[in-house]
């Protein structure tokens, strides 16, 4: 036979279990209600802005789609196509030179060189705006230390162009690669490269076949996480090179203060949400190869 609890006790456990799943999400309202604040009600207005239509003659305001229309058009677009090729190729340069950086940190003998390289990770890593536009231009700039010193205006150097931009944001970028890439070289089994070494690989063997493979979701990762920290960027280069490279931070920044058009706010906030757009597109790409990551290298 089959014993059965009295329908007088199945009603306590069952409200005892509600009572601790209430409980559990009590800590989090607090968050969710942050949250709601920071983050809902600016993304709320930003939608409504965004599909707003004003008439500069009377006033009058409706609901259409010609701000997103105009800002996928002109110098807009030509901007939101210049931040995702800057991005990309900042990306994809200190993805290729942070790994190999981050190897080495991981493989030294000395601590202290680990500990040192990756506190300065993280400090370069949030090093960014006016002052680091400031250090690149009293080196880098026309009047620059090194650039007098090595003759590089007559070669043809500039850092007020897109590779010069490039470079200023490899300064913030490969330190963040080789935060995001150490814990996933660290998970590296060294009985991985033994087992390897047995079966007569070479080191090249070994990283062409087993860590690369291995590797490829964190890489991948890290190249998306640098993306998007690259396509959000805005001081660094409004303060070093101005309108002179089209970018879709500063093209937001000149339609909501009128430097080309008057009445555009509406405008920047469609450019707005196709940065955030693109951001969920990059986090929905992020996501799932970070618990790819975290499941190959437990």
């Amino acid at each position: 036979m089959t014993a059965t609890l009295p329908a007088a006790d199945v009603v306590p456990v069952a409200s005892q279990k509600r009572g601790r799943r209430v409980a559990g999400w009590l800590p989090v309202v607090p968050l969710l209600v942050v949250v709601a604040i920071a983050f809902g009600i600016p993304a709320l207005a930003m939608l409504n802005g965004a599909f707003t239509v004003k008439d500069q003659a009377t006033g009058a305001t409706s609901y259409s789609t010609a701000n997103l229309t105009d800002s996928l058009q002109g110098a807009y677009f030509t901007a939101l196509v210049g931040s995702v090729k800057l991005s990309a190729v900042s990306a994809g340069i200190a993805t290729v030179l942070g790994l190999p950086l981050a190897q080495a940190v991981v493989t030294s003998r000395f601590r202290a060189l680990r500990e040192a390289v990756l506190t300065a990770s993280g400090v370069l890593a949030n090093f960014g705006g006016v002052p680091l536009a400031f250090a690149f231009v009293a080196t880098l700039g026309n009047a620059g230390v090194l650039t007098r010193h090595f003759g590089l205006t007559d070669k043809g150097w500039s850092l007020y162009s897109f590779w010069g931009l490039v470079i200023v944001y490899l300064y913030f970028l490969i330190p963040l690669m080789v935060l995001t890439i150490t814990p996933a070289l660290d998970g590296l089994r060294s009985q991985w490269r033994e087992a390897a070494q047995n079966n007569g690989a070479t080191s090249a063997q070994y990283w062409r076949h087993v860590a690369l493979p291995v590797l490829a979701p964190s890489l991948l990762g890290g190249l998306v996480l640098l993306f998007g920290s690259a396509f959000a960027a805005y001081a660094t280069a409004a303060a070093m090179v101005g309108s002179s490279v089209p970018l879709v931070t500063l093209q937001i920044a000149d339609a909501i203060s009128g430097n080309v058009l008057v009445g555009q706010e509406n405008v920047a906030l469609a450019l707005s949400l196709d940065m955030v757009l693109i951001a969920g597109v990059v986090m929905a790409v992020y996501l799932p190869l970070q618990r790819r990551s975290a499941r190959w290298l437990a």
